[in-house]
């Protein structure tokens, strides 16, 4: 018989199944369908997010050499797609094409969103999956009611007018961040200029349980292979005969490991040559043949190390390589949000995320931040590098997407802040 065994790996969210197929923990009903079929609009607002979460992924890769690198592309989505509202013009044309909604008006763009975000909160009752939105306005600028309006309906969206220059402003918009991703990101400042026009914020929180879990008594420690050639040594959960999608093409082998009642997964992709080349061509097209290649059947063996990330980067110079580099600069027209909006532009876009993979399950959490100022000119055997991305397998969007060059690296420190917006 063939042996089923993945030798090199690259992930999304998955579902494991312990010892010889026997579960841990109860079962649970198999989702199959979503609550109620996506209409057109959300479904184009789907395929081209994942256009643009891969092109985002592939873009701060290559500018970015640590050694683990893990986006959430659907949190950069919602923040850039509720300042989105308050751009005009060629502004907000730019930043609408490289969100991947060319063609589509902000009344749909929204609908989209809101419709997205009530269909995969409360998915799967054995699955916690939290989106949460807020706006944090400088009391001193101009807001227009219209936009308020739209972030609230649109995206649930908290709205906060506060004093930019009180540092109690500070301490709030970081006890949000906490609060609503249960403190796995404690904050997403460490400051808060006065001149701040607003700060924009996505959190999501994940907790899901393996549908079958790893048992802790077949964890052991084993080689991880780095892609310089050096091994490090790592705790490796194991399974055995089990059946999970599984598929390989001529440079990967993949496995889909579901959580919960398994709406929810993590596709796990190993592949052969470096992995940074790898994802360098991994587009929205080679994903699709990823998930086409996925086809129930016995592996013999499913490898995958325990392993905690927390990332940590600004995403200005990806966006701008991407399309959107006039909503950084002088110029920029956010007349939609604040009647200062021509002397306002995009300061930075800050990205946290945090995942711990274990026997159990995996936690994930994501911020992203936008910030706005006014314009001055100041078998599978995981044993090398690997890709990852959490997914919500029945409408297929992508929540996490990341890279493990070292799963026991320390948090390493990130590019600098390169803004055009001072």
């Amino acid at each position: 018989m063939t042996k089923n065994v993945i030798t090199s790996l690259a992930v999304v969210p998955a579902l494991l199944l312990a010892g010889c197929g026997e579960p841990l923990g109860p079962a649970s009903d198999t989702i199959t369908e979503l609550p109620r079929a996506l209409t057109v609009t959300e479904q184009t607002v789907i395929q081209h997010g994942n256009t643009f979460g891969l092109d985002l992924v592939r873009e701060a890769i290559a500018r970015d050499r640590r050694s683990n690198v893990i986006l959430s592309p659907l949190s950069a989505s919602m923040a850039l797609g509720m300042t989105l509202n308050g751009a005009a013009g060629t502004t907000f044309d730019a930043m609408r094409g490289t969100l991947g909604f060319e063609g589509l008006s902000q009344v749909e763009i929204n609908e989209a969103y809101r419709g997205l975000l009530d269909l995969l909160t409360g998915l799967d009752p054995d699955v916690r999956f939290d989106i949460a939105n807020s706006v944090w306005a400088n009391k001193d600028v101009p807001f227009k009611d219209a936009f308020l309006q739209a972030v609230r309906a649109a995206f649930d969206a908290e709205v906060q007018s506060r004093d930019f220059g009180d540092p109690a402003t500070l301490t709030a918009i970081n006890a949000w961040v906490k609060a609503n991703t249960e403190g796995l990101i404690e904050k997403i400042l460490d400051e808060l200029d006065p001149s701040m026009v607003s700060v924009l914020i996505n959190a999501i929180y994940f907790d899901g349980a393996w549908t079958s879990r790893f048992d802790p008594a077949e964890t052991t420690e084993a080689p991880f292979r780095l892609d310089d050639g050096r091994t490090v040594q790592v705790d490796m959960m194991n399974l055995s005969d089990v059946t999970f999608p599984f598929g390989h093409g001529a440079d990967y082998a993949a496995v889909e490991l579901p959580y919960g009642g398994e709406a929810f997964s993590m596709v796990v992709v190993v592949p052969q040559g470096d992995v940074r080349t790898f994802i360098g061509g991994l587009d929205a097209s080679r994903w699709e043949s990823i998930l086409q290649s996925l086809d129930p059947r016995v592996v013999d063996q499913v490898s995958i190390p325990k392993f905690t990330v927390a990332f940590d980067t600004y995403l200005n110079e990806p966006l701008k390589a991407m399309g959107m580099g006039i909503a950084f600069r002088p110029g920029a027209d956010f007349t939609n949000m604040s009647p200062h909006g021509n002397d306002i532009c995009i300061d930075f876009v800050r990205q946290k995320t945090y995942i711990e993979v274990e026997e159990r399950g995996t936690r994930a959490a994501a911020v992203t931040a936008v910030g706005m100022r006014e314009v001055s000119f100041n078998g599978l055997i995981a044993d090398r590098p690997f890709v990852f991305a959490l997914r919500e397998r029945l409408s297929d969007t992508l929540l996490f997407v990341g890279m493990v060059g070292d799963p026991t690296a320390e948090e390493e420190e990130g590019p600098d802040l390169v803004s055009e917006c001072r």
